[in-house]
């Protein structure tokens, strides 16, 4: 049975956000990333509020039971960033730690660049900070004849019909073919350009030990409520977020960071070599933790050491 948690509606930037909210203390905003919400965070609420922290974690715009705006647009990183920002305004709190998975990585890494005076410290999960040029991640021609999910996203509507079309199937092939059950390169097969996301992925017999019926359950009544548009539009807008945000090109975060990752980890393998790249983005880097056997759901294929390596973070800038 799932734990019962402390909803609140908060309005936030012009819409409302359903944000689990717990704990007192100095607030840390959990952000999940593509295609989650709250519940990803579920191994990380009780530790932060038992070692004395507010904690407060959105669905975060187009997803589970906030708001879903129609607009492609409306997904961009200023409004993103807005939310957060917004967030800690309705809860009460000036200053805040914000700490972000997957496409909520690059929105605390911006929440801190965009709102400097009120971001404490920020800690990414996956993703780390970089400044994407445009096109790297969304044009045909930098992949040649290979499918790049990317670019597959880029035309509304497309991606939505492959995945909505079989909510449960879609997560759970997801789920598993990036986590670190996954047989190492899958997500790199190549493939057609003319072929769908999901080709090529595995679908388990099996669901992996850190993924419950009852987990997948939950996830499955959550898109049903909104399905992928809301969430494929932030793929939508990456080449708009540097057009949006000119002024970054060169800046660099100074609040204290943080970083965790899992060895398995598809991002890892990115091209850019993000991860080591870091440091020129950011300031003070207070580590960079790579968790053995784990995939891209770190913070939910390995909580303890992830809880433990972000504790000692959060303890150490508060």
């Amino acid at each position: 049975m799932l734990k019962q948690r402390n909803f609140q509606m908060l309005k936030t930037n012009g819409i409302t956000l359903r944000t689990v909210v717990e704990g007192h203390g100095p607030l840390v905003i959990l952000l999940h990333g593509w295609p989650q919400c709250w519940y990803l965070w579920r191994h990380q609420i009780d530790p932060l509020v038992a070692a004395g922290f507010q904690v407060a974690v959105p669905d975060q715009r187009g997803y589970g039971g906030s708001d879903q705006p129609a607009a492609v647009e409306a997904y961009n990183m200023l409004e993103l960033t807005a939310d957060v920002a917004g967030l800690a305004s309705a809860l009460g709190h000036q200053r805040f730690i914000v700490v972000g998975h997957d496409w909520g990585a690059p929105v605390a890494w911006h929440t801190a660049l965009l709102y400097p005076d009120r971001v404490q410290a920020v800690a990414g999960l996956s993703v780390p900070y970089a400044r994407w040029k445009p096109g790297v991640m969304t044009r045909q021609e930098n992949f040649g004849d290979n499918f790049w999910y990317g670019v597959y996203f880029q035309k509304p509507g497309v991606a939505e019909a492959e995945l909505d079309a079989d909510i449960r199937k879609s997560l759970r092939i997801i789920y598993f073919s990036i986590s670190g059950d996954a047989p190492e390169g899958l997500w790199f097969v190549k493939k057609p350009k003319s072929a769908k996301f999901l080709e090529g992925l595995i679908d388990p017999p099996t669901l992996p030990r850190w993924l419950t019926a009852e987990d997948l359950d939950y996830y499955v009544e959550q898109y049903q409520k909104g399905g992928f548009r809301g969430p494929l539009n932030w793929y939508r807008n990456i080449d708009r977020n540097n057009d949006l945000t000119p002024q970054l090109e060169h800046a660099k975060i100074q609040q204290p960071a943080f970083f965790i990752t899992g060895k398995k980890d598809l991002v890892m393998s990115f091209p850019g070599d993000w991860f080591n790249q870091m440091d020129q983005w950011i300031s003070d880097l207070r580590g960079k933790v790579i968790i053995d056997d784990a995939g891209h759901w770190v913070q939910a294929e390995k909580p303890e050491p992830v809880n433990e390596a972000l504790l000692g973070f959060l303890k150490s800038v508060v």
